[in-house]
Parts: C-alpha cells; sequence; structure tokens
C-alpha cells in the first residue's frame, strides 16, 4: 500500500505545486453598471469577478466611483496617488486595489498584461489580512485559488509561509465542470464524484480543493496530460490509501463511504480526519448515553496520538458508540 506522508498539509499545502504556477488568464471585462446602475464605464475584474480598475466616463467623480465599490474616496486617491477630490476626465484608468505593498503584504507580485495580480512571494511578517486586503480577495477566493480547504488554522498558519509562492487567481475553466454527481459522507464531505463532460483537473481542484497530484494519487487510472473520461468514478479523499499519522485499515459501506478505521500506532486524530474527509472525529465517538465526550482512547494525549487498536467511527449516522460512559 503507498504511503502517503503528506496527510493534512496535502490539502493545506503551502506552496502550490508546478500546474498552479502564475497564470495570466485574462480578466473578465463588465460594465460596471452590473455592479452599481449609476456608474456606465468599463470594469476589470479578476477571475472570482471582483473589480480591480475601473475606467470612468462623463460625469464620473472620485466620490462616485469610490462609493459604487465601497472604499472611501481617500483610499481610491491613495491607490491612484492623486489627492482626495481630484478630478477625474473621462478615460481616467482608476486602480480600486493598492499600488503599491502594504503592512503584511510587502513581497513580489506577478501582474499579468491587464493589471491583474496572478501570484505571489509571500515575505516574513506577511499576515493573511494583509494578503487579501492588498489584492482584494477574501480568504475563501484565495483557497479556492490555490485549491486548499482554508488558508488559517487557529493557533498557528501553515499557508502564509515567507517564501512560498501562491496563486491569486483561477485558471478558466470549462463551465461544466464539477457539474456531475457527488457521494457525501455524513460530514457533508464530497468522497466521490462522477465526470461530466468538460472536467478537467482545475475545475475539479478548484471546486474539491485537490491538487492535481492528489487526484491522480487517489485515482491511479487517471493521466495527468489526458483528459478525464466523463463518466468515471473519482475518489476525492485518501480512503484507503495509507497516510503518515493515519495508517490504520478501515471498513466502507456498499458506495464505498468509510464506516469505521482501526487505528494503528502513531495515528493522529488530525491525520485520521484528512484521510477520511472528516470535520469532527469526536461527534462521530461519542457515548450512546451521558455528556462524555470522544470514547476512545489516547497513547499521548498532548499530540493527540491515539492508541492503536481502537476500532472507531468515521460516521455520524452509524456510530460505534459505548453506552454508558
Amino acid at each position: 500500500m503507498t504511503l502517503l506522508a503528506v496527510g493534512l498539509s496535502a490539502c493545506t499545502q503551502t506552496e502550490p505545486p508546478a500546474a498552479l504556477h502564475p497564470t495570466t488568464a485574462a480578466p473578465e471585462v463588465t460594465t460596471a453598471s452590473d455592479e452599481k446602475p449609476s456608474l456606465r464605464g468599463e470594469a476589470v475584474t479578476d477571475s472570482f469577478g471582483n473589480v480591480d480598475y475601473y475606467t470612468t466616463v462623463s460625469g464620473d467623480t472620485l466620490a462616485s466611483v469610490a462609493a459604487a465599490y465601497n472604499l472611501s474616496e481617500a483610499k481610491v486617491a491613495e491607490f491612484n496617488e492623486i489627492q482626495p477630490s481630484s478630478p477625474v476626465s473621462p478615460g481616467t484608468r482608476l486602480r480600486l486595489i493598492p499600488a503599491n505593498p502594504v503592512t503584511g503584504a510587502k513581497g513580489t507580485a506577478t501582474i499579468d498584461a491587464n493589471g491583474i495580480p496572478t501570484s505571489y512571494k509571500v515575505e516574513t511578517d506577511d499576515t493573511l489580512s494583509g494578503i487579501t486586503y492588498r489584492f482584494n480577495l477574501t480568504q475563501e477566493q484565495l483557497a479556492e485559488a490555490n485549491k486548499v480547504p482554508f488558508t488559517y488554522e487557529k493557533g498557528g498558519t501553515y499557508f502564509i509561509q515567507s517564501g512560498h509562492v501562491i496563486q491569486l487567481q483561477k485558471k478558466p475553466v470549462d463551465s461544466r465542470s464539477g457539474t456531475g454527481k457527488t457521494v457525501n459522507n455524513s460530514f457533508g464531505q464530497a468522497v466521490y464524484y462522477t465526470t461530466v463532460d468538460g472536467d478537467s483537473f482545475d475545475g475539479l481542484g478548484y471546486k474539491f480543493r485537490s491538487t492535481t497530484e492528489q487526484i491522480l494519487l487517489y485515482n491511479p487510472s487517471l493521466a495527468a496530460n489526458e483528459p478525464i473520461p466523463a463518466g468515471s468514478k473519482l475518489r476525492l479523499i485518501p480512503g484507503e490509501l495509507k497516510i503518515e499519522g493515519a495508517q490504520g485499515t478501515s471498513t466502507a459501506d456498499a458506495e464505498g463511504i468509510p464506516l469505521t478505521y482501526t487505528t494503528a500506532p502513531g495515528d493522529t486524530e488530525r491525520q485520521v480526519s484528512f484521510r477520511f474527509s472528516i470535520t469532527d472525529l469526536r461527534a462521530a465517538n461519542r457515548p450512546t448515553t451521558g455528556t462524555g465526550g470522544a470514547w476512545y482512547e489516547f497513547a499521548d494525549l498532548p499530540t493527540v496520538e491515539l492508541a492503536p487498536g481502537q476500532t472507531i467511527s468515521l460516521a455520524l449516522d452509524k456510530p460505534i458508540n459505548k453506552p454508558g460512559l
């Protein structure tokens, strides 16, 4: 059995693989009337639809543009290195994102021909809030661009690390991609997906927060440089594939949804949860009666290492509860 030694870190990687290196996808150009009826100029949006630039028309003012995009006039003036209340001539291209590095995002960004930031190299002392502010993104969008579930963990960051290049945009994908049938576990997490025409590794990666490398690892029949056949049932989790910190054996129901897991030495809650895409392992292992917490035992509580040889539940709807604890 192949040993996957990346565990949760594979799902929340800090350095994108080669397939995720800077993209130069042309941004969508829309009219600002899509955002606010009072503005008639053209807006340049990023891959998520965030407006990064606006070209003024007759009647526009710095204040009206700022208000339309929920910014202060002072901020728009700062981004464009002009004075607040300055008149703007028709045809002026106004920035709606910072022009220069800011506190918490002082590194170097790659910019495409339209001025849209596409990738960023993290520096020491950078913060998630600084990066999302500088590049006009939400945390969810930043996670999607990098095909990770989320970008921050309480107690310590593992996405924002000095020297790592992170993606700021998605590549264009077929609109049909990701519209196939999913099979979810009892936590609502997708564990299988049946492909449709138009699916691609990028499209599925953005939808399910999986890198191309992960999808290939979980589905050995696929090839990186070949189309994904429609009607293929893809596994979206390691499942039967053993990983570091979750090397035990499991059972599954007729649909392949994991039901139980027998722990091995060195297993941790975190890695078991990642292997089977479980959001709350303890919830599936609470006693039938009483108010006690998870009934399984630990070999080392500080590291949350599980005692080996225990059969525990992987499902909320079919738990293996111990009564009376």
